[in-house]
């Protein structure tokens, strides 16, 4: 009997942390510091990129017409369930007909960094929320305020970026536009 329990206990344990997570990333890099970095690969010019600076625009609407959605770890429709990095890479095919990675610090690798004065609605934001780099990200709204599907409390919704929690987890933001 103690024994099941134990199993029943540490099972259930596993399914939390794989729950808690926003999407598959790869293993996590060591860290001397936990200031914000660039991702680490190739630095290339061949960020994605918008065609259409309105879409950027439309990426919020977008956004914002997912409110409430539910949370499902690996998700990638809003009828089955989003993830964080599911939402980002849904919303902009949606918007250009073009594809993300399904993956947080893949998407963190793909696109523009944009400082934290320069950000724009429908720039990317990204969380060290699992103790390892762009593990969480959403979509800027602006006036501070950003989109994302977190695992906790299960819903698309709109959260701070000064809030104590994300404030101390802020890995960076990137944008989807081209270098003006």
């Amino acid at each position: 009997m103690v024994v099941r329990k134990l199993l029943h206990a540490l099972t259930a344990s596993t399914i939390a942390a794989l729950v808690a997570a926003c999407s598959s990333v790869p293993a996590p890099r060591p860290e001397t510091s936990t200031a914000p970095r660039i991702p680490s690969g190739p630095v290339s010019a061949d960020y994605f990129v918008l065609e259409d600076p309105e879409h950027s625009r439309e990426m919020v609407i977008f956004a914002l017409g997912l409110l409430d959605t539910g949370y499902r770890f690996g998700g990638r429709n809003p009828d089955a369930g989003l993830d964080c990095s599911g939402m980002v890479s849904y919303i902009v095919e949606q918007v250009s007909g073009r594809r993300l990675p399904h993956n947080a610090a893949q998407i963190a690798d793909r696109t523009r960094p944009v400082s934290l004065a320069l950000l724009q609605p429908g720039d990317l934001v990204f969380f060290n929320t699992m103790n390892r780099p762009y593990s969480h990200m959403g979509i800027y709204m602006g006036e501070g305020r950003f989109v994302h599907a977190p695992s906790s409390r299960g819903r698309v919704r709109v959260e701070r970026l000064d809030s104590p929690y994300f404030r101390s987890r802020f890995d960076g933001a990137r944008t989807l536009l081209a270098d003006s």
